[in-house]
């Protein structure tokens, strides 16, 4: 059983009480020697404590075990979120970036008995799109700075009752594989891990109060801090499906340092296998909330050693990655809100609890006509017996990596069934049933589905004719593009043009031929505004169709008309890019 902290009066209380004994003392005649002033922080005093195998973390002495969560919402909202984040269980709470508004965030933690992982955030983080990439070599300038403005917000708020400890850089070690590789990547790590070392001891000069450790995304980091920074008190890991092989992975390791896990929970997307769309598989609700379970058992798993976690991720965002996450997406509750909270003993007995849903699929997952109505199917449970509303939602994620949600036209039939309108843009989409059960719970499933072109009757006149344009792409993503990728039959090869207004593509359809049905499957770039022409001679030139709105997806025209060449005549882009084409079809009934 962990002891609770043992907290110091703030400084003013101390201040104050001392100032009462003097008076007192004064008025008494009676002459007094004032207590000296304390040597250590106003705050806790936070040790890692022990010996190899046997350590653990302490706050004014007592025996400290990190049962945490990574911070979400913003500074300003931490009042209302923090007394929640306290019925929980949790005692801690972790952030990356320590700065002038930070203090609002400490004094609500401290309000509320929670302490705090303040981190410090180094390029290039984790992942891509995480940050520039750092010559930890020969950049002095950057590391100078880091160097100055850490310290500073160490001596800001080493005093603070609600720093925890201070957690320098997070997943750098991996992120800088976005920048380097091979040797150069060696260099790198081995320069990263060293000044980290020399950061913890800058601020532990400042404070020593309060440990210093560092965040990485897998203990393959760890070799490098156990070269490079032997001035860390502690390691820290963010891990998920992996974290119940930390153990293993220490014991063989030799390492002679405690962690934390500062990120855990359930499969990430980097983690589950694909699907039948070849898209990340994402867990289910009740996998989700069994993850955090999981997660947990094995942070207490290894006594001595890890010394708790904080898990991820207290977050209201309601996205791709929100849901994925998130323990209350738009500030309703989930099953792994409840699966954190039990984990954390705090009593549950009272809660009303989340709708289930189980089973959910889409019919013909892999061929949903753009446009079309289709099926998706669940069974919804509520264990509270409470009315459900439903709401069905689509992510174009792995469509044009945007990670907004947005609301779908559907249909409930009552039975389980929904039947939904899907989007017009081709590509692979995820589909998301959202449950409520009007108590401040959701339950959540998503499945994905192919959105393909709808079938067109007749022949395609264009299949496999020539085919020119104003201009191609000849690199870049999927490229070369030349217009002959427009009338391939593949809707995995695509015409590109220029990054520029003007442009036009052509088919040469061998020989005068009527038709009655145009379909362009445009790419995430297409053209907003723009003609299809006809030509019996591919020079002089005769508008059938005009468009002066176009939004991309699919174009089906019904148009009645008779030439050798077709083209579509772009004059106005609706994306920065050029125009994209997946396929250019005539067709003739």
């Amino acid at each position: 059983m962990n002891l609770p902290p043992l907290r110091r009066p703030p400084r003013a209380r101390r201040r104050a009480a001392t100032a009462r004994l003097a008076t007192a003392a004064l008025l008494a005649g009676a002459v007094v020697a004032l207590p000296a002033p304390a040597a250590h922080a106003a705050g806790s005093v936070v040790k890692v404590t022990g010996s190899q195998g046997a350590w653990q973390l302490t706050v004014d002495g007592a025996p400290y075990t990190v049962k945490g969560l990574t911070w979400g919402p913003s500074v300003a909202d931490a009042g209302r979120y923090m007394p929640d984040v306290k019925s929980m269980g949790v005692n801690t709470i972790r952030t990356w970036g320590t700065d002038a508004t930070t203090k609002p965030l400490l004094d609500s933690a401290a309000a509320h008995g929670i302490k705090v992982i303040a981190g410090f955030w180094l390029q290039p983080g984790g992942g891509p799109g995480s940050g520039g990439c750092v010559d930890y070599l020969t950049d002095t300038a950057y590391k100078n700075d880091m160097l100055a403005e850490f310290p500073r917000w160490v001596a800001e708020y080493k005093d603070h009752e609600g720093v925890l400890m201070w957690n320098v850089g997070n997943e750098s070690v991996l992120g800088l594989q976005n920048c380097y590789s091979g040797e150069a990547l060696e260099r790198q790590r081995d320069a990263y891990t060293a000044f980290v070392n020399e950061i913890a001891k800058k601020i532990k000069a400042v404070d020593p109060d309060h440990p210093v450790t560092s965040s990485d995304a897998w203990t393959g980091a760890w070799p490098y801090y156990k070269k490079n920074a032997p001035d860390l008190d502690l390691y820290a890991i963010n891990s998920y499906d992996a974290v119940c092989d930390i153990r293993s992975t220490w014991e063989q390791g030799g390492y002679d340092k405690p962690y934390i896990v500062t990120e855990g929970g359930p499969a990430g997307e980097w983690e589950v296998p694909d699907d039948v769309n070849g898209v990340p598989e994402e867990p289910t609700d009740v996998a989700k909330a069994a993850g955090y379970k999981s997660a947990w058992g094995c942070v207490n798993g290894h006594p001595g050693v890890s010394l708790g976690a904080t898990l991820f991720h207290y977050g209201t965002e309601y996205d791709f990655g929100g849901v994925w996450f998130n323990l209350l997406p738009a500030g309703q509750k989930r099953l792994s809100y409840y699966a954190v909270k039990e984990a954390y003993g705090a009593s549950t007995s009272g809660d009303n609890t989340p709708p289930v849903i189980s089973g959910f699929r889409v019919d013909n997952a892999t061929a949903v006509p753009a446009g079309r109505t289709f099926r998706v199917s669940a069974s919804v449970t509520d264990p509270d017996g409470d009315a459900l509303s439903h709401q069905v939602l689509f992510s174009s994620k792995y469509v044009d990596d945007s990670g907004h949600l947005t609301e779908a036209a559907f249909t409930d039939r009552g039975d389980g069934t929904f039947d939904v309108t899907a989007p017009d843009r081709l590509g692979v989409w995820k589909v998301y049933l959202k449950s409520t059960d009007g108590r401040g719970n959701v339950g959540i499933e998503t499945a994905s589905f192919k959105v393909v072109p709808p079938p067109v009757g007749g022949t395609n006149l264009a299949l496999g004719r020539p085919a020119t344009a104003s201009s191609f792409q000849p690199g870049g993503t999927g490229c070369p593009c030349p217009a002959a990728n427009a009338v391939d039959g593949s809707f995995d090869t695509r015409w590109a043009s220029d990054w520029s207004d003007q442009q036009w593509i052509q088919v040469d359809l061998g020989a005068t031929t009527s038709f009655d049905h145009v379909q362009l499957a445009w790419e995430a770039a297409y053209a907003k505004r723009y003609t299809v022409q006809i030509s019996q001679n591919g020079q002089d030139w005769t508008t059938v169709h005009t468009e002066t709105a176009g939004n991309g997806g699919i174009d089906d025209i019904q148009v009645a008309a008779s030439g050798r060449y077709v083209r579509v005549n772009t004059s106005e882009r609706g994306t920065p890019w050029g125009n994209s084409l997946y396929e250019f079809g005539v067709y003739r009934n």
